[in-house]
């Protein structure tokens, strides 16, 4: 078991260190615009990369929830894809709102698309155990044994 969560968990450690990147770039800003802790007001370039920063530190645990809860009931291989592409649109959403409120906007709409893709899945993973469990009906192996038939990984 633990050799197919591999993936998820690798996705796990990058977000972390994508987190820790992003407080390191806000504790930059603080020295680099003097803002001393516990103030979060100071030039519009700091406020605008604290907010990012705490943005994506808002929606990390639901993330990081939904991503593994996608992994265990729906598949090893498209929850972390899934999860990589969320990493990436939440830098190009922390990076585009550094440089303006307006720089946010296409990075987050992708971010939430994909956030909600991994809702998504863990709510069909979940209800097709769900079923399994209680009315004998996997409908999600159906569909696994479909798309592996076409060479799809799943």
């Amino acid at each position: 078991m633990l050799d197919q969560m591999v993936y998820v968990a690798a996705v796990t450690v990058l977000g972390v260190m994508e987190q820790a990147y992003f407080s390191l770039q806000v504790i930059d800003a603080r020295r680099k615009y003097s803002v001393s802790p516990p103030s979060i007001s100071g030039p519009p370039e700091f406020e605008r990369l604290y907010r990012a920063q705490v943005n994506c530190t808002e929606y990390f645990p639901l993330f990081v929830s939904m991503l593994w809860v996608a992994s265990l009931y729906f598949s090893q291989v498209v929850a972390p894809l899934c999860g990589l592409l969320y990493l990436y649109g939440r830098y190009q959403y922390f990076h585009g709102y550094a440089q303006s409120s307006q720089g946010r906007l296409a990075p987050m709409y992708f971010s939430a698309r994909v956030l909600w893709l991994l809702i998504g899945f863990s709510t069909v993973g979940v209800l097709s155990d769900l079923s399994k469990i209680y009315f004998g009906v996997a409908f999600l192996q159906g569909l696994k044994v479909f798309l592996r038939s076409y060479w799809i990984p799943f």
